[in-house]
């Protein structure tokens, strides 16, 4: 990987270490402002809202003024917001600025993921991807940790730490990443250069990206209430997360292999979406915790297959100078996916139980492992059709 991205993996890696205060977010305004549960509910779904137009503003500006300056901005705004809640003297004021760290929560997704699409040969866009995750996925399980030191002291701790792991990744962005460039000029003749919105293309894949994101998010947030149904420990999904994450983790050398790294993008989202379906079908026939962690190191191998490859699609959707803003459409699919997945998870917990659900989200994998390969594969044939006509009309001008 260019120095460039793993700097940028490291900086992302710290951020991440640190970015465990938004689990405590409805705990701080219940038991240090005295809301009531559905009040707390009220005030975190506010901030899922509003992470959808951040993901967008994050686009623009990125395509605009630059990916570093984007990142800048975005990591400074949440530590503001962070430490305004950590000092909030009321709930209302908390409320305010939970719906402002929102408003800056995403600004630093879609730029993270242009530079490295930007800096890295297309066909390691997958590789650089899936090391972005799982650096991450190292990063939370460390989070972890240090959410259960510093919670026992006080909540507020657990934003000021946060905001501070936010000012340090700023500050080594700043100082360890190249400087922005000029925006480059896009042709005003390329299709969707101007209005990601009307590319087909990239609804579709934003259509398949909800879905999926409504799907993972089930297994984050259902998944304790789910063993719980099961008269297991809710807390024993802490150690089935540790378990994807070093699946994912130790995974990411197979990547390398030839075998691997050959795949279609069509051919490595059906055999993703396939592993994920049969992980889910593991969890609802699961009734301890040996047969939970086999099912999670399946689906997790799944995961291992899908991770990078829809964002290194949706880049080369991009026209030039536009990949920040088809990055933050498509990336506003897991603010789409954060509402409805609650939802929907208590109401399938509630009318069919751990079963039910996870049958549910099975089925909803094998419906993305049939259509959404089907659609990239008919997107590249209309793309290659549509660039023939130009290369043969090339050669006769040039002969005459």
């Amino acid at each position: 990987m260019p120095r460039a991205v793993r700097l940028l993996i490291v900086a992302r890696a710290v951020n991440r270490l640190g970015a465990f205060s938004l689990s405590f977010l409805a705990v701080l305004t219940t038991t240090n402002f005295g809301a009531s549960a559905s009040v707390a509910g009220y005030i975190s779904a506010a901030f899922g809202l509003a992470t959808i137009p951040s993901r967008l503003v994050g686009g623009r500006l990125a395509d605009r003024i630059g990916p570093r300056r984007t990142i800048m901005i975005g990591l400074t705004g949440c530590a503001v917001a962070q430490l305004g809640l950590a000092s909030a003297s009321g709930l209302v004021s908390a409320a305010c600025f939970a719906v402002l760290l929102g408003l800056v929560y995403e600004i630093y997704e879609p730029p993270s993921q242009a530079m490295i699409a930007d800096v890295v040969a297309p066909s390691e866009h997958v590789r650089a991807y899936s090391l972005l995750n799982a650096a991450l996925a190292v990063a939370g399980m460390g989070a972890g940790l240090l959410a259960a030191g510093l919670g026992r002291w006080d909540l507020r701790w657990l934003f000021v730490v946060d905001a501070l792991t936010c000012l340090f990744c700023a500050l080594a962005v700043r100082l360890v990443l190249p400087a922005d460039q000029p925006a480059a000029t896009m042709e005003t003749g390329q299709p969707g250069a101007a209005a990601p919105w009307r590319d087909r293309s990239l609804l579709v894949m934003l259509a398949a990206g909800t879905l999926f994101a409504a799907i993972y998010l089930q297994i984050m947030t259902m998944l304790p209430l789910s063993l719980e149904l099961r008269g297991m420990q809710p807390a024993d999904a802490g150690l089935l997360f540790t378990t994807s994450a070093l699946t994912i983790t130790a995974g990411q050398p197979l990547l390398r292999l030839r075998r691997l790294a050959d795949l279609s993008a069509p051919a490595a989202l059906a055999g993703g979406y396939l592993l994920l379906a049969l992980g889910l079908a593991g969890y609802a026939l699961a009734h301890n915790l040996v047969t939970h962690i086999s099912a999670t190191i399946v689906w997790s191998v799944g995961d291992l297959l899908l991770l990078g490859r829809a964002y290194a699609f949706v880049a080369s959707l991009a026209p030039a100078g536009g990949k920040g803003r088809y990055l933050a459409v498509y990336g506003t699919s897991w603010g789409i996916g954060g509402i409805i997945a609650p939802l929907a998870g208590t109401q399938l917990l509630e009318r069919a139980g751990p079963t039910g659900l996870w049958c549910a989200m099975s089925l909803a994998c094998l419906i993305l492992a049939a259509a959404q390969p089907a659609w990239i594969l008919t997107s590249n044939n209309s793309r290659a059709h549509d660039e023939t006509p130009a290369h043969d009309q090339a050669a006769p001008s040039a002969t005459n």
